[in-house]
């Protein structure tokens, strides 16, 4: 059975430093680098009697909900890593609680039971959101070192290790590679998803120092969808002026999963916390996220409205030019999406139909973000 953690905010712990050892292949781990702050927790024996568990120099967050069969592919490849099972451990928090989920863990915790990383389940009753589950998972953590991915992602056999191996003691961060794999021309969807490969930080592959994390803070529980908490924290992590290093060979592989027919639109309301992140770090916002305003969108959505407003004015000329400017605009919002992507009648029907819809909802989700966080709209 996996260790069941009810998690509590205000856990204390008990700190030491981390020895060398080996990561299981021979090479060791240097001590003095990963400066662990672990516990040792004990384990009852058959007898009564008490045994000690050995520190840990790395704990894996992995957040969840709902996904059993992404999270069974994911633990797969984290228990298969080449580091030594004893000296690192994987912390599933379940954000929406279910039995197919836990039972997927308890599977593996008794698959690995003796010879694997130690697995703790964590099902959270809340606060939810991906930010607030990772920080249920690095706060419960035993590692000195914190090692964050998704619950879709597959670590390539040497992930943990080479993450591992790039800190040094001038290092409190460091990222890794993203690789997401498309066969043949890709689908506008798949084309912006695979942007993360050439994103500097995400929390689909990275490794913190856990007291790094303590000084910043950890998660924003505000984003409470899966998009710019990464951003967030990489932003926070700068301004704290952290060394992070960058690890090419921790492959983290994400495929892409499949998205139905108009994906783009329920992804939209994403965009309000665009707002949250821009009021938090608005030169690091420009600098890294976007340099000005969607101007497209917001002149899209302006000739819209005086092209509606001139109709029922009877203001005909008015109303030919800026429903002139609204199909100008439109038509250009959908060439450059098509520009790269697939030319199938079933994509081309979705881009035209989605580039009439996304301008107007994008500028409505941007304003709902500046009013909830008081922020300028972008």
């Amino acid at each position: 059975m996996p260790k069941v953690l009810a998690f509590n905010r205000d856990r204390r712990r008990r700190h030491s430093g981390a020895e060398g050892d080996s990561l299981g292949d021979g090479r060791a781990v240097p001590a003095q680098p990963i400066h662990s702050a672990s516990v040792t927790r004990l384990h009852p024996r058959p007898d009564g009697t008490l045994s000690a568990v050995a520190e840990i120099d790395v704990s894996i967050v992995v957040p969840t909900r709902g996904r059993p069969q992404l999270l069974n592919r994911c633990i797969a490849s984290l228990v298969l890593q080449r580091f030594e099972p004893s000296r690192f451990e994987i912390i599933i928090v379940d954000d929406g609680p279910d039995d197919d989920t836990r039972d997927i863990v308890v599977g593996w915790s008794a698959h690995t039971a003796g010879t694997g990383p130690d697995i703790v389940y964590i099902p959270s009753m809340g606060p939810h959101g991906p930010a607030a589950a990772r920080n249920h998972g690095w706060r419960a953590a035993r590692g000195g070192i914190i090692a964050f991915t998704d619950d879709d992602t597959i670590a390539r056999a040497d992930w943990l290790r080479n993450g591992v191996l790039a800190f040094n003691d001038d290092v409190h961060a460091v990222r890794g590679r993203i690789v997401m794999p498309v066969s043949g021309t890709p689908t506008d969807y798949q084309l912006d998803a695979k942007n993360l490969e050439t994103a500097e930080f995400v929390t689909a592959n990275c490794f913190v120092r856990r007291r790094v994390l303590e000084d910043v803070g950890g998660f924003d529980e505000r984003f409470r969808f899966a998009w710019r908490e990464d951003s967030d924290l990489y932003f926070r992590l700068l301004e704290y002026s952290a060394s992070i290093a960058h690890a090419p060979n921790a492959v983290m592989t994400h495929p892409i999963r499949p998205a139905g027919w108009g994906v783009s639109l329920s992804q939209l309301k994403k965009i309000q916390f665009d707002a949250l992140l821009f009021k938090k770090h608005p030169g690091l916002y420009r600098q890294k996220i976007r340099a000005k305003p969607r101007w497209d969108f917001y002149l899209t959505v302006a000739a819209l409205a005086v092209c509606m407003v001139s109709l029922l004015a009877a203001l005909a000329e008015t109303a030919v030019a800026a429903g002139l400017v609204w199909l100008f605009m439109t038509a250009r919002f959908c060439a450059q999406r098509l520009k790269r992507t697939s030319h199938s009648p079933s994509h081309i029907a979705e881009m035209l139909i989605t580039s009439i819809l996304i301008p107007p909802l994008a500028v409505f989700w941007r304003a709902v973000g500046a009013f909830k966080f008081r922020a300028r709209l972008i």
